[in-house]
């Protein structure tokens, strides 16, 4: 199954706590060529888990899950018949673009289930569950990895390899090992091997922190794509900056008025899709990053009360 041809370059990262469905539409608004839900256990959608179920928060057949399209949905799990089942639930009930399958996430709580990064000295079992979900789904199945578990075990190169002669329809690479985590330097040289050695699309992913970050993984590495986390985080306004940069190799700078417009759109989306005044909060203090004042904004905002308060606290 090929992957899909996106209208940009750059990719939001599903990222456990914040990928609402406001905070998606955003990052579309902004010009994001795909948007993930959080990573999701297998396990727990295999068997129809109600919170599992809500985690994914996107409707197939209303006008906010047609706006979200392309629209992928990131599985964790380490049971070949558990993340074929939650797959296949998946692509019925939510028709998503693409259905991802972590190897990269670094969590001690992930990784004690013996999902994420502790597959990774699993060939054989990577290889059975992309196997067994591209031999059941129609929907394009990809895979997302880190560089290794540690320095001594640098895995990435063989298991893309393996992910490719699967069938997996893209690799995502984040050239950490899971004993890093987010700390160090991704090693982009690892993204430039694996799109030398195999013929599938290569997301690279990790420290794109601008749009100049982002122009020059694709042309250091070849990627066909980047991905897009912790920036996005704090300004969904990077997708339009790298779509700018990568066009025109210049782009506007966001500023105190850029940001505030922003949180206003976000607050809107957020009320219309029934985001939780909590997560709302986080947002709206993930994205003061950088504005004027903004540690003594984002302490304001974690003590307000409601949505009036938060946008009297924003001057909106």
């Amino acid at each position: 199954m090929n992957y899909p041809k996106l209208s940009s370059k750059a990719i939001l990262a599903p990222m456990e706590g914040i990928n609402d469905s406001a905070f998606r539409l955003l990052c579309k608004q902004f010009g994001c060529g795909m948007v993930f839900s959080e990573m999701t256990s297998a396990h727990a959608l295999s068997r129809h888990n109600q919170a599992a179920i809500k985690l994914l928060d996107f409707d197939a057949t209303g006008d906010a899950g047609k706006q979200e399209h392309p629209f992928g949905i990131q599985l964790f799990g380490q049971d070949p018949e558990q993340v074929v089942k939650a797959a296949l639930f998946i692509e019925e009930k939510y028709h998503p673009d693409v259905i991802d399958f972590n190897l990269g996430c670094p969590a001690s709580q992930i990784v004690k289930q013996g999902a994420g990064c502790a597959l990774l000295l699993r060939k054989s079992r990577i290889k059975e569950i992309v196997e067994a979900c591209v031999s059941q789904l129609k929907t394009p199945f990809t895979v997302k990895i880190r560089s290794g578990v540690d320095s001594k075990h640098i895995v990435a190169l063989e298991i893309a390899r393996i992910c490719e002669s699967a069938g997996a329809s893209a690799i995502t690479v984040h050239p950490r090992t899971m004993k890093q985590a987010y700390s160090g330097k991704a090693d982009w040289q690892i993204i430039k091997q694996i799109k030398e050695a195999i013929s599938i699309p290569v997301i690279g992913n990790g420290d794109i922190f601008a749009p100049e970050d982002a122009e020059r993984m694709m042309r250091q590495t070849g990627c066909d794509y980047v991905m897009i986390g912790r920036a996005a985080m704090k300004s969904p306004i990077i997708f339009e900056q790298v779509n700018d940069y990568m066009r025109k190799h210049k782009y506007k700078h966001a500023g105190d008025e850029a940001r505030l417009k922003m949180i206003k759109t976000y607050l809107f989306l957020a009320k219309k899709h029934g985001v939780s005044f909590f997560r709302t909060k986080l947002h709206c203090q993930n994205f003061t990053a950088g504005m004027h004042g903004s540690a003594q904004l984002r302490n304001r905002i974690s003590l307000s009360k409601d949505e009036s308060e938060l946008r009297k606290i924003l001057g909106l």
